[in-house]
């Protein structure tokens, strides 16, 4: 046997789908995917997801509950676990240019069962947040209308107190639906505009805040820790306290790190960058450039924004729900008020449209792979999508934004992006044990200490999640090992082709 053949394949749950055989597939015809985007294109579409309103929001929240002014810092913890993890993504990315990101490396690695559970995750994970994010697009958009005089029933809301399908939130997820089934450069030319203007009132923002920064506001930049209300522990406490017996703190040190818990969420999705893989012209260059240039991109926005915020105003008088918004209004500034809600309306259309795209990626990989219903894998004769996959995913997320408003999502999304994440680093390391020959256009260094660093990393942000949140996806992977066991364990292709 040749030094850079694959090993024979594991049997059984853990049997795995070489390298090989996964790019074999992607030349499959009627299941391929045509191939269009640009480093640019990678680019565009991480900072699209990544920049949402959290931008908005999220970085005075924390700064006002957990670490102050330090929410700088905390934003730079959570960049560089994102980092650890972004190096063992553009490795495997690189070297696998199939779509499915985590899913297909998990195959190629640790196996089907951990493939699937992983696959499992990132399918609903991004569906549900879709949802949730159209959700967000509407109460912007009918605000935005009112301003203007008009006025949508709420019959046609969520802001009643009776039944009502949010039809904006609904619209909004069929129209990107349709949009991504039409080709990828299309929706690739969509996001480039959408970014543009949300980057345009992003730096906008923050150099009209400037000139607004009071230098006193920034002490202390690390407030002295305080205790957290006992009313707080229960389900809704930090794993990490019910394991280790610790009193949990806002402010000081450690509210930095849990204030950098909370804030990961704002960098989930660049990741997404890797399941568009297979449809990049040149994957092995562009695939790590348009991770590393849209991870940094951002750190750099979230970074800046959140010194103007605390700057402009003491951190214990910003406001919870629009906290950049209403700094502006406290210095004598209202318009940027009215500018920060229009750019977070066009904001969050590239954050629905990229989501959309990553879950239905997912998804076309496992029905590729026979774990999911082989019809769902078809691509359009023409415009080379997954146009099934795509129209059925995108209704059922309309679905659910129009009937359903859905809570408290934010650390179920986080849990499972962190669970990718430790999953990503792992097969790093296992892959290059069971195949040290393997060609690689980029490899992660220092292996296998960066990686496990990043599993680290990933593992302690999750033990800051409530025990809630650990729960509610305890129960949801298990339904997932569920309908493995009764479909995709039968149905998989790479079990039948060893049979």
């Amino acid at each position: 046997m040749n030094s850079t053949d694959p090993p024979p394949p594991p049997s059984g749950l853990f049997r795995t789908k070489t390298v090989e055989q996964s790019i074999q597939d992607t030349e499959e015809p009627d299941h391929a995917l045509k191939k269009s985007l640009s480093a640019f294109d990678l680019i565009v579409y991480g900072v699209g997801v990544v920049i949402g309103t959290g931008i908005f929001v999220v970085t005075g929240t924390v700064a006002k509950e957990y670490a102050g002014p330090a929410v700088a810092v905390s934003f730079a913890v959570a960049a560089l676990v994102c980092g650890l993890a972004a190096l063992c993504y553009a490795e495997f990315a690189s070297t696998v240019p199939v779509a499915g990101s985590a899913y297909t490396f998990a195959y190629a690695s640790l196996g089907e069962l951990p493939a699937w559970i992983i696959g499992w995750d990132l399918v609903l994970e991004l569906a549900l947040g879709a949802a949730t994010v159209a959700g967000g697009w509407s109460q912007y958009m009918t605000a935005l209308l009112g301003n203007i005089g008009v006025s949508v029933p709420e019959q046609l809301t969520h802001s009643g107190d009776d039944f009502g399908f949010d039809l904006l939130a609904a619209l909004l997820v069929m129209v990107l639906t349709a949009v991504l089934i039409v080709g990828m450069k299309l929706s690739a030319r969509v996001t480039s505009v959408v970014v543009s203007v949300k980057v345009t009132v992003v730096l906008l923002v923050i150099v009209a805040g400037a000139f607004y920064v009071t230098g006193d506001n920034y002490t202390p930049f690390v407030p002295p820790a305080e205790p957290v209300d006992a009313g707080t522990s229960g389900l809704m406490s930090p794993l990490a306290e019910l394991l280790f017996g610790f009193t949990p703190s806002q402010f000081g040190v450690m509210g930095i790190f849990s204030a950098a818990a909370v804030v990961f969420f704002a960098f989930i999705g660049f990741d997404v960058v890797a399941t568009a893989a297979e449809e990049t012209k040149v994957p092995q260059r562009d695939l790590p450039r348009g991770i590393f240039g849209s991870l940094a991109i951002c750190t750099l926005l979230y970074v800046a924004v959140s010194l103007v915020v605390t700057g402009m105003e003491k951190y214990s008088e910003l406001e919870g729900d629009a906290p950049l918004a209403n700094a502006f209004k406290s210095v004598g500034a209202p318009f940027f008020s009215g500018v920060i809600s229009f750019g977070a309306a066009v904001g969050l259309t590239s954050v629905v449209m990229i989501l959309l795209l990553g879950q239905t990626r997912v998804f076309f990989a496992m029905s590729r792979d026979g774990l999911l219903p082989r019809t769902f894998s078809r691509t359009h004769p023409t415009f080379g999508t997954p146009y099934r996959s795509t129209l059925l995913l995108g209704t059922l997320v309309a679905l659910i934004s129009g009937f359903f408003t859905v809570t408290e999502l934010t650390e179920m999304v986080n849990i499972g992006t962190l669970f990718a994440f430790v999953v990503v680093a792992l097969g790093i390391v296992l892959l290059r044990r069971s195949r040290p020959n393997l060609p690689r256009a980029f490899r992660t260094p220092w292996v296998p200490l960066l990686p496990l660093l990043s599993v680290l990393a990933s593992f302690w942000l999750m033990l800051n999640l409530s025990v809630e949140t650990w729960m509610r996806f305890a129960i949801w992977m298990a339904l997932g090992v569920m309908i493995y066991a009764l479909y995709g364990r039968n149905h998989s292709r790479v079990r039948r082709a060893a049979e």
